[in-house]
């Protein structure tokens, strides 16, 4: 992109409904490789301009999961495939995996927060060779929250994924009943030596706190934790600051960030 502060218009390939409130825009783009984790700013002219994580891409498109919860999503709800999206960036730093490669991989998210790793449990399907294996573990408010079924169907299958499914409340076939917390003291940590595993948290920031510190209790040393979160991002190139905290601009150091780092900067 010439100018990182100017929209480029794009065209919508394919709208696919998760929930009765989230629907993942499939967008048509070419440009330079997307980091795992990272995120556009999204707009429609004298509508607005919000962040959106990332949730998949290839050569050709790259997703976005989007919640209706605003005049801008209210709107960009109202388009239909082959209508336009303007979009920018992409912007800030992803999860480093070449860090992670040949290490046991943990991925925990909560609700949306699975928008952001969907992408990176991708990677690992299709690349096993990258890692020892993958431990999967998303948390969905309710049965009417479950996003990707499709997705966490394929990663049961895989050979090297070990999936647990949650639900805060109710019942739906094959998932557990529980905060996604819960179930960290199910995976062998302890048998594992300290660089030899990677720990990914993404969701509300309570849940990445609590998360966070329950991984600890088990055994995790907080220098092998990474979060992402996003701050009120508004232009996404370190200028407003309005994602900033004390010297840290969010939009620009994250919204990957290191547990060590992160634990600094969550309310």
């Amino acid at each position: 992109m010439m100018n990182p502060w100017l929209p480029e218009k794009h065209k919508i390939l394919d709208i696919i409904k998760e929930t009765d409130m989230e629907s993942t825009f499939v967008v048509e783009y070419d440009h330079p490789s997307i980091q795992h984790g990272q995120f556009f700013q999204l707009s429609l002219p004298k509508i607005g301009e919000a962040p959106i994580s990332v949730s998949s891409f290839d050569d050709h498109c790259v997703c976005f999961t989007i919640r209706r919860v605003g005049k801008l999503t209210n709107v960009i709800f109202d388009l239909q495939p082959g209508d336009d999206l303007f979009i920018r960036g992409p912007y800030g730093k992803g999860f480093p995996l070449d860090e992670f490669k040949g290490k046991h991989i943990i991925v925990i998210a909560g609700g949306t927060g699975v928008s952001p790793v969907r992408s990176t449990l991708h990677h690992y399907l299709s690349h096993p060779e990258e890692c020892k294996d993958v431990y999967a573990i998303a948390g969905f408010r309710d049965a009417e929250r479950v996003l990707f079924t499709k997705d966490l169907e394929a990663f049961e299958s895989a050979d090297h994924f070990h999936t647990t499914w949650t639900l805060d409340r109710g019942e739906k076939e094959g998932f557990k009943q529980g905060f996604a917390m819960n179930f960290v003291k199910d995976i062998p940590i302890k048998e594992w030596n300290d660089n030899d595993y990677a720990v990914i948290i993404v969701g509300p920031p309570i849940m990445m706190s609590t998360t966070a510190k329950e991984c600890m209790n088990q055994g995790v040393k907080e220098e092998n934790i990474y979060v992402s979160f996003e701050r009120k991002m508004s232009c996404a190139l370190g200028k407003c600051g309005h994602c900033k905290i004390n010297e840290t601009y969010v939009c620009l150091e994250g919204p990957v960030f290191p547990y060590t780092k992160a634990k600094t900067l969550m309310d």
